[in-house]
């Protein structure tokens, strides 16, 4: 067979679709000898056998319904039959046919009845079935739709609906022995078709060895996403203690208190950082996995930045402040009775400080911060500069705080890099002091940032010197700033 191509050499003549599948296969298609006897004999082409009949898997009142306007309401009153459905009607039938049906399971309806959109009907061709008088056999299959574990209750509903003859509703299929389970997964386990967790529980007792619990919390997060254990919330009360051992560790620290023992609080830090480690690893919370949700509204025990803040010894602090008030200067006294008014008042303010070196500014500034954390209260210290932070109790510098751009200079609009659900925008909204030294080294746009910052956490409108919930504390030491000489010689340095 040869095939030719034929073209217009017109030049004017419109463009033609070289690439024109439909007239390539026409031309280009080879029917033999034999093909061509087989079509005029009208012989089948293709054919399946047996037939395979997709069967619904769906919760109750689950199934999909597609709907205008005008049927909206029709539909959620009378939502369309599904062959799930139709299979509970079946069962529930007093005649023969019901009976029999009971004694089926869903995958075997589709050999004895046919799905009609609205019912299952009886096929009227096939071997005849003794136990049913005209109903007959057929070699159809019945294929229930997979469902991945991770939707838990239709999962189970699959899993009961593969073991189970002729259920009568969804509430039925859950009745186990005369009792009455109140979900799928229950009665999975009365039947006993999910396995015991005995592997698990060897498991994370080997681990809670040799591991820290913070790589037991990671395995238990992993079982939990892709083994899918018959009883998880049974697993983390056996093991609840070795995943929560380096929470009341920190705990302990902090308190300076090792006679502390693991409590309610310390579980619920620890069931955070599990379902954390879940959202991250299949983005499912703790209750896909049927366990408690944490509690997360009283999540303080884990937020390092507040147990860093914390951490301070209250008889230490009031210790200090007793030492070194009574060596205070008149000037030095009225600024620290003036700020501690400020603070015990909750009225907040704008306060700058503004003196020579040596007369005592981070003196009274470190006064300030151990006042208010005697009281186990918050209070930052940041500063421009590493050198300047080393000199305050707990000081760090401004960037590491309050996550400042590296680009602010370049950048007028910056906002500091914190979310208002973050660890560190509950330490600002609990402060109740803020003391920036050697802010007038600080270039204009990194206090113009915190205050945007502060503003959006706390969700005001005021300026800083304005806000009630905290105030600033800002310290400068351009006495003993050096000047910059733009014109000097090198010559006049050596």
């Amino acid at each position: 067979m040869a095939v030719f191509r034929v073209e217009n050499t017109n030049v004017n003549a419109p463009p033609v679709n070289k690439n024109d599948e439909i007239t390539l296969y026409q031309i280009g298609r080879y029917i033999s000898s034999n093909e061509a006897a087989w079509r005029i004999f009208g012989f089948p082409i293709h054919e399946r056998d047996p037939a395979v009949v997709q069967l619904a898997i769906h919760l109750e009142n689950g199934q999909r319904v597609f709907f205008t306007n005008e049927t909206a309401i029709d539909r959620a009153i009378n939502p369309p039959k599904t062959t799930l459905t139709a299979f509970f009607e079946l069962c529930n039938r007093a005649d023969d046919f019901g009976a029999f049906a009971r004694t089926l399971l869903y995958s075997q309806v589709p050999r004895y009845f046919t799905w009609t959109q609205t019912k299952h009907g009886c096929p009227k061709q096939g071997s005849p079935v003794a136990a049913c008088l005209n109903l007959f056999k057929s070699n159809a299959l019945g294929r229930l739709f997979t469902v991945n574990p991770r939707h838990t209750e239709c999962f189970y509903l699959r899993l009961l609906l593969v073991n189970v003859t002729g259920p009568l509703s969804f509430q039925d299929i859950r009745k186990v022995n005369g009792q009455q389970y109140p979900t799928y997964k229950d009665a999975c386990l009365a039947l006993g078709l999910l396995e015991d967790d005995n592997q698990w529980e060897c498991m994370l007792a080997e681990a809670a060895l040799n591991c820290t619990a913070i790589q037991i919390r990671l395995l238990f997060a992993i079982v939990l996403t892709t083994c899918f254990p018959a009883r998880a919330q049974i697993l983390w009360e056996n093991h609840k203690d070795s995943m929560t051992d380096d929470i009341l560790h920190q705990h302990r620290i902090r308190c300076h208190d090792l006679t502390i023992t693991f409590s309610d609080e310390m579980y619920n830090e620890a069931l955070i950082a599990i379902e954390d480690l879940c959202i991250v690893i299949a983005n499912l919370p703790l209750s896909n996995f049927g366990m408690n949700s944490p509690n997360r509204t009283a999540s303080d025990l884990m937020n390092t930045e507040m147990n860093r803040e914390l951490q301070y010894s209250t008889v230490e602090m009031a210790a200090i402040v007793a030492r070194n008030v009574p060596l205070m200067n008149e000037e030095q006294r009225t600024i620290y009775d003036r700020i501690m008014l400020a603070v015990s008042a909750g009225q907040g303010g704008f306060f700058f400080l503004d003196a020579p070196g040596g007369t005592g500014k981070t003196f009274v500034i470190s006064l300030i911060l151990a006042e208010i954390r005697s009281n186990n209260g918050i209070a930052l210290a940041v500063a421009s500069s590493g050198i300047a932070a080393t000199l305050l109790d707990g000081g760090r510098t401004a960037h590491s705080v309050f996550k400042l751009p590296l680009n602010i200079q370049n950048n007028p609009d910056a906002v500091c890099n914190i979310k208002k659900q973050s660890s560190m925008a509950t330490v600002l909204k609990r402060c109740k002091l803020i003391i920036w030294d050697e802010c007038t080294m600080a270039h204009k746009h990194s206090l113009e940032a915190l205050n945007r910052t502060l503003k959006d956490i706390k969700t005001v409108t005021n300026y800083l010197a304005e806000l009630c919930w905290s105030f600033q504390v800002i310290s400068d030491k351009h006495f003993q700033s050096f000047h910059v000489q733009h014109t000097l010689m090198r010559s006049t340095l050596a």
